[in-house]
């Protein structure tokens, strides 16, 4: 079976590696399958150039994987026109954050022929098994499907116990040249920059993220350690983005993982995403120690009765702490704040920007964008149940146009005030950040001819 995997156009000229569709790639291929990739997102191909590909060249299937965003909706229907118009249209599969909740919905507007539910290396073997030998998938744990007349969605597949049996993503069959040009906090002009997975899941239930499962399921020290040498010898990358949903799982863990990547000698910088309640100064001076540069904190709100509401296990106390000892190990803490949960205001927002403009190095452009209740999230159903969202389509269609504007308001706000509110409270933190970037720039002046630095590279 020829398998085709397409990356879809991010609108980006530096793109994040695609790792789902690596990890699908590479389970695909240990299994004996042909898997071509389609890079739209590097060559920016129009869409009909995939209808005119297909058509050239002859595939089984066509898999394309999407997260939740607007924009990743509005692209893949894009994608699924332009897939359904080949005149040698192959079997056609889609997964990810986006499809996986509500399946039904997703075949209907795009005419997949079915949805991979969830984690899909287990599920995209075992189909790919019953079509090459034209088997029934109402077996196939993990996958909803058209049958011609309704839409079947089958059992939830089981997740993968050992992660660690899961092979490295297929790196060999991507344009890694242009992959690791992604640009990060503290990465130097020369240094080549990857993402890299160190487990799967979070222990945390906040209520508007969507999760495809549950608990935390970590790799072996060893496996990671492995993967990023591989990704060192072969090319060349110094900058590592651990892309877990939380690698600052556990102090335990955390410390475990760093104390390995020090006794490796790796001499990598790296970024996570982090925990406050587990950002104590003893694990920060040791990741730092490891290699650390960043951590990217869920903040969510500086107010302890919108914590609570949004179940996330923090209190403002430990959100300072936690930043502040983050900036002593001088680590740079991305600060994300959200705003129109229930029980945010006028007051709520303004002591997130006052958080923001005290504790932002400005390592990142950080605003403060508004809550959406993605599906599958409980925020999602709370906003069905409170009739303030129909379905799934009226989510899609009509709610989520764009992910800096209200989608559903949660507040005692109207949507303009709500919508002025934002506009205030980012001029605030742009104007900030802005002045920030502006003062770094007049000091490289003065080094320069004041002091004669002639490691000046030019104002660009």
């Amino acid at each position: 079976m020829k398998i085709l995997l397409v990356v879809y156009d991010n609108d980006s000229y530096m793109n994040w590696f695609p790792q789902g569709l690596a990890y699908l790639a590479a389970v695909l291929t240990r299994k004996g399958y042909k898997v071509t990739i389609y890079n739209q997102d590097k060559f920016h191909y129009p869409d009909e150039h995939l209808t005119n590909y297909l058509d050239i060249n002859k595939f089984d299937v066509v898999g394309v994987g999407v997260i939740a965003g607007y924009y990743q909706y509005k692209k893949l229907l894009k994608i699924s026109e332009a897939i359904n118009k080949s005149e040698n249209r192959p079997f056609y599969m889609i997964g990810g954050h986006g499809p996986s909740p509500e399946p039904e919905f997703f075949i209907k507007k795009t005419k997949a022929d079915a949805v991979v539910m969830g984690e899909g290396e287990l599920t995209i073997v075992e189909l790919m098994e019953t079509l090459a030998n034209n088997g029934s998938l109402d077996r196939v744990d993990g996958v909803a499907y058209s049958d011609g007349e309704r839409v079947k969605i089958n059992e939830k597949r089981q997740l993968i116990k050992d992660i660690d049996t899961i092979p490295f993503p297929a790196y060999e069959l991507f344009p890694m040249d242009f992959y690791r040009l992604l640009r990060v906090a503290h990465a130097n002009n020369n240094e080549f920059v990857m993402p890299i997975l160190s487990g799967r899941g979070c222990a945390f239930e906040c209520t508007f993220c969507y999760r495809l499962d549950e608990g935390f399921r970590p790799r072996s020290n060893e496996s990671v350690i492995e993967e990023i040498n591989l990704l060192i010898e072969d090319y060349q990358i110094k900058c590592f983005l651990f892309s877990d949903e939380l690698l600052m799982s556990s102090v335990k863990r955390t410390s475990s993982l760093c104390e390995d990547i020090i006794s490796a000698d790796l001499k990598i910088k790296w970024s996570c995403n982090g925990r406050l309640n587990y950002a104590k100064k003893d694990l920060l001076k040791l990741m730092k120690r490891a290699g650390c540069v960043f951590v990217n904190y869920g903040i969510e709100a500086i107010d302890d009765q919108v914590l609570k509401n949004v179940k996330k296990g923090l209190t403002t106390d430990q959100i300072v702490k936690g930043v502040e000892a983050t900036l002593d190990a001088k680590i740079s803490p991305g600060l994300n704040i959200i705003f129109g949960n229930l029980g945010d205001n006028k007051e709520t927002l303004n002591k997130g920007v006052e958080f923001l403009l005290r504790y932002s190095d400005c390592s990142q452009l950080r605003t403060i964008r508004p809550v959406t209740a993605y599906p599958g999230s409980p925020l999602y159903y709370y906003a069905i149940e409170k009739e303030l969202l129909k379905d799934c389509e009226d989510f899609y269609e009509n709610k989520h146009i764009n992910s800096d504007l209200v989608a559903i308001n949660f507040t005692d706000l109207s949507d303009e005030e709500f919508h002025h509110c934002l506009l205030d409270a980012n001029k605030r933190l742009l104007t900030h950040y802005f002045q920030n970037k502006l003062a770094d720039a007049i000091n490289e002046a003065e080094r320069l001819y004041q002091e004669k630095d002639a490691s000046f590279r030019g104002f660009r």
